[in-house]
């Protein structure tokens, strides 16, 4: 197989690759099987944290992290996992070796994920594509991921209790969903977010618009509480006089290790100036950093992306870029993997768990649809199908 030259992000569409533009792609890039660099010895060398945006390893930020020896944890509990659990849109962060930009590869270490909201649904708005659960406004985007079995927005209802992968908009005090999965089991309800309306009195305090009393929370094992704090909660299942009653509270601030390169995407969830906010609860000095378009564009809720290093928990950046088209650049999907299930009527095969139509690609690199057979190692780039239930393929590699 031939070796291609990546970066941290997909190179731009050769004119031949024009026409993906319909898909949402801009890009396209090799598969390559490039070594990834390898960890230090004395600790992580990068952190990233953002959606998983690719599987075969997992792809967050446009790095392709190889997980076949990261150790990878439950940020709700801090068990340990299985790298099979990772899974597309889920939020994530990485704790990796150094991170080679010429491959946009690196070696993961340690990889955790979490969700933000598990509860029932107690509204839908299909005209505005939101829920509601847990008193908190959802909105799900044409990039969200469902899990396999749930077809998309039409198959939620009233009721259904959800795990929701989320990013938080401080602009308009949603939830913007990343990835849904019923978690129909569920014995506790679960909710990240910023403390408001801190009542010491009546031991209780506001996450959005529900009421959480905390009364039945040891003071030894609660976290020094103040309005603004992010916190993680877990809550009986049922209301007692219009409370959402907490059975823990701990702090929701993300763990961040020092290291020489920190990369971050996500919403600003607080702002005080371009050269002071925060991006998924985790602070940014920006003060020496370039902003681009320019600082104007940086405000609570613009979709961004950063890259510097981090220190005492903080994230000092070089560079920022606020992302415009927050739904394009997420709908890009990159799966690693063998086929199986291939269908040459239909023109579908199953990628890591996922159907892949092949009936409109754009691009295949070293073979053709005739060389696809079950077994076979590939690389696909697509999109999502309207209902997401598929990924139509752009760009088809054959890597083995």
């Amino acid at each position: 197989m031939h070796a291609t030259t990546r970066t941290s992000r997909w190179s731009p569409w050769r004119p031949v690759c024009a026409a993906t533009l319909a898909f949402g792609l801009v890009a396209c890039g090799g598969g390559g099987a490039d070594t990834p660099a390898a960890p230090g010895t004395a600790g992580p060398q990068s952190f990233a944290t953002g959606p998983i945006t690719g599987l075969g390893s997992v792809i967050v930020n446009g790095v392709r992290f190889d997980d076949s020896s990261a150790r990878v944890e439950n940020d709700d509990d801090g068990s340990v996992r299985t790298a099979r659990e990772l899974k597309l849109g889920m939020m994530v962060e990485v704790q990796a070796g150094a991170i080679d930009d010429s491959t946009a590869r690196a070696l993961a270490g340690v990889i955790r994920f979490g969700s933000e909201l598990v509860g029932a649904v107690t509204a839908l708005d299909p005209a505005s594509s939101t829920l509601r659960m847990l008193d908190q406004t959802v909105e799900v985007k044409t990039t969200t991921v469902f899990e396999e079995g749930l077809a998309g927005f039409g198959a939620l209802a009233v009721g259904q209790v959800l795990e929701i992968h989320a990013q938080f908009d401080g602009a308009s005090g949603r939830y913007v969903a990343t990835r849904i999965e019923r978690e129909d089991n569920a014995s506790v309800f679960r909710l990240r977010g910023r403390i408001a309306g801190l009542d010491a009195a009546a031991q209780t305090f506001r996450i959005g618009d529900a009421v959480i009393n905390h009364a039945g929370v040891a003071a030894a094992d609660l976290p020094a509480l103040t309005d603004g704090q992010r916190v993680r909660v877990r809550l009986q299942p049922a209301k007692v006089n219009n409370q959402w009653v907490a059975t823990s509270v701990r702090s929701g601030v993300r763990r961040v290790d020092d290291v020489g390169d920190a990369r971050l995407r996500g919403l600003v969830t607080a702002f005080t100036s371009a050269q002071q906010f925060e991006v998924q609860g985790i602070a940014v000095d920006a003060s020496s950093a370039s902003i681009e378009p320019n600082a104007a564009a940086l405000v609570l809720g613009a979709l961004v992306e950063v890259r510097g290093t981090a220190s005492a928990g903080k994230i000092i950046a070089n560079r920022v870029s606020v992302r415009n088209e927050r739904d394009d650049d997420l709908r890009r999907v990159e799966l690693h993997g063998s086929a199986s299930a291939l269908d040459t009527v239909t023109k579908t095969f199953m990628l890591r768990e996922i159907k892949v139509d092949y009936s409109q690609v754009l691009e295949w690199k070293d073979g053709a649809a005739a060389g696809l057979a079950n077994g076979k190692q590939l690389e696909v780039k697509g999109v999502w199908s309207a209902d997401r239930r598929t990924l139509i393929a752009a760009v088809i590699e054959f890597e083995g």
